[in-house]
């Protein structure tokens, strides 16, 4: 399995909330030196492990909808 793309909507001391898909998730944060509420960070294993470019993260979520046959969500970038 790959990191996947997720925004981050609350930060709880060495935690955050990120959200993807209507999926949310409770994410450590251990091996970012910063990360902040809307910054897109890359999870694996219940970590964030990269702040990632937002454009970027879209592109990649677009591009792994498409190999799935799905639709864009509302606000992101259909291809």
């Amino acid at each position: 399995m790959s990191a996947i793309p997720m925004q981050v909507k609350a930060i709880e001391g060495s935690e955050a909330v990120v959200t993807q898909g209507g999926t949310e998730l409770r994410v450590r944060t251990d091996l970012l030196d910063a990360v902040k509420v809307s910054d897109y960070v890359l999870v694996h294993a219940g970590f964030a492990l990269q702040v990632v470019d937002p454009e970027e993260a879209r592109a990649t979520l677009a591009m792994l909808r498409e190999m799935a046959g799905d639709a864009p969500q509302e606000g992101e970038a259909s291809g």
